[in-house]
């Protein structure tokens, strides 16, 4: 994702989160992926959260973005994702984490 789809990919997640009350702690859009460290509320369920997330952001990225589509597919996300608690390592870690790759 670069340029305008980039930027429109930041600001749709940004108000999703924002919907669910959901903290954006530290994210970037890369070219082929996002990585988000996102402060969840623990009543919220993780996994309805990211398909909450990925369906609309798809749809919301479609209506801004038709040639991403076609009439045979809405697929804009790969089906899965991968999740990890902040635990094993500081949420500092993370951040610095991002950071880097936003560097790079």
């Amino acid at each position: 994702m670069y340029g305008q789809v980039r930027n429109d990919v930041r600001e749709i997640l940004k108000k999703l989160c924002a919907y669910k009350n959901i903290g954006i702690v530290e994210g970037i859009v890369c070219s082929d992926h996002v990585h988000l460290c996102v402060s969840i509320p623990p009543k919220q369920s993780v996994s309805e959260f990211v398909g909450y997330l990925k369906r609309k952001s798809a749809l919301m990225i479609f209506d801004k973005h038709p040639q991403f589509g076609s009439k045979w597919s809405r697929a804009f996300w790969a089906r899965g994702y991968y999740v990890s608690t902040v635990g094993n390592i500081t949420e500092e870690a993370i951040k610095e984490y991002i950071k880097f790759l936003d560097a790079q």
